[in-house]
């Protein structure tokens, strides 16, 4: 009862249209002196207008319970504009949760096969530590191992603050120059055992950028550069400047990059390869970097040619202010 009731309340402009329709007609009739007007006729029209209303709001109300059962239905009609706005409405959003759920489910998946895979990496290097320190606990080559260990670490440490990245951040002035001196400093050990050549050719220039997000993406670029290329290399890092933008470039003389694979060594999850034949990767470290770099204003350009060089390059556009967008976030 309580829904008829809704119902009748919802279907109430037409019960007046009628009523009002229906007191003008009888108006006039009243009015015009030719016409002998009889108040029975009065009451016994409105009887046969509450008939007709009857039979109308039945059959209009048994249309609209079944339009509401059949609403998720195919075969369902709306018996409205507002009815077939609501209903294509209800559509796109099904349509807009079934995407979102989709990629929810990819970046959860996603989200495995990088653990499963950094499980596996990190396995490597902590075998490695255990044979070395049965051997000769003094060797050299633990520090590698605990460097390739810590970098794992970074991955996966970057990776789960990716999504709050707004909550951790500091955009300042970064010397470029000290930033690259203190990554090869660091990798010192790693140039030196591998014998392969350090170019510096960076100049002291300044970006607006967070030193420690940064800081990761070289360390990435960097780290890559030292995995393929081969004893008796050479990686260059160097700066330079265009009216629009600094650019930092990390270039190797190592495998390089097949050209089928080039447009994907961003996407996420992709080893190509290189990462197939080489060295075990998981194929989060560029994506991570070309991430990190999305949400600090940068971006990063890969060049490359199969057997002779890659070069990643760092572009910081001078037009674009990385710390209104990090306050834009904090905002939203």
């Amino acid at each position: 009862m309580k829904r008829v009731w809704k119902f009748l309340r919802y279907e109430r402009p037409y019960i007046l249209i009628c009523f009002a329709c229906y007191s003008l007609a009888m108006a006039i009739c009243y009015a015009d002196p030719r016409m002998n007007y009889e108040w029975d006729a009065f009451f016994y029209g409105l009887g046969l207008l509450f008939l007709v209303l009857a039979f109308f709001f039945v059959y209009r109300y048994t249309r609209e319970m079944q339009a509401i059962r059949l609403l998720r239905s195919e075969d369902g009609e709306p018996l409205s504009m507002e009815g077939e706005a609501c209903q294509e409405e209800l559509g796109r959003m099904e349509t807009e949760h079934i995407r979102k759920l989709n990629e929810m489910h990819e970046k959860q998946m996603e989200s495995y096969r990088f653990i499963v895979s950094w499980f596996h990496e990190i396995k490597t290097p902590i075998a490695v530590l255990r044979l070395i320190q049965q051997t000769d606990p003094n060797a050299a080559g633990m520090d590698e191992e605990l460097s390739r260990i810590e970098h794992y670490v970074d991955q996966a440490l970057y990776h789960a603050k990716l999504d709050s990245f707004h909550q951790d951040y500091d955009i300042a002035a970064v010397d470029l120059e000290q930033l690259a001196k203190s990554l090869v400093k660091r990798h010192a050990k790693t140039f030196i055992s591998k014998r392969i050549r350090i170019d510096l050719q960076v100049e002291r220039l300044n970006v607006h950028s967070d030193r420690k997000w940064l800081d990761f993406v070289l360390h990435q670029l960097i780290t890559n550069s030292l995995k393929y290329t081969p004893a008796e290399g050479e990686v260059t890092i160097a700066t330079s400047e265009t009216p629009t933008e600094i650019r930092l470039t990390v270039r190797d003389n190592g495998t390089g990059i097949d050209a089928k694979d080039l447009p994907r060594v961003f996407n996420r999850g992709f080893t190509g390869e290189n990462g197939r034949t080489h060295a075990k990767s998981t194929g989060m470290g560029l994506y991570l970097a070309q991430e990190l770099c999305a949400k600090l204003g940068h971006y990063l350009t890969a060049e490359s040619e199969k057997g002779r060089y890659t070069a990643m390059t760092i572009h910081f556009p001078r037009n674009h202010d990385p710390y209104l967008d990090t306050l834009r976030l904090r905002q939203s």
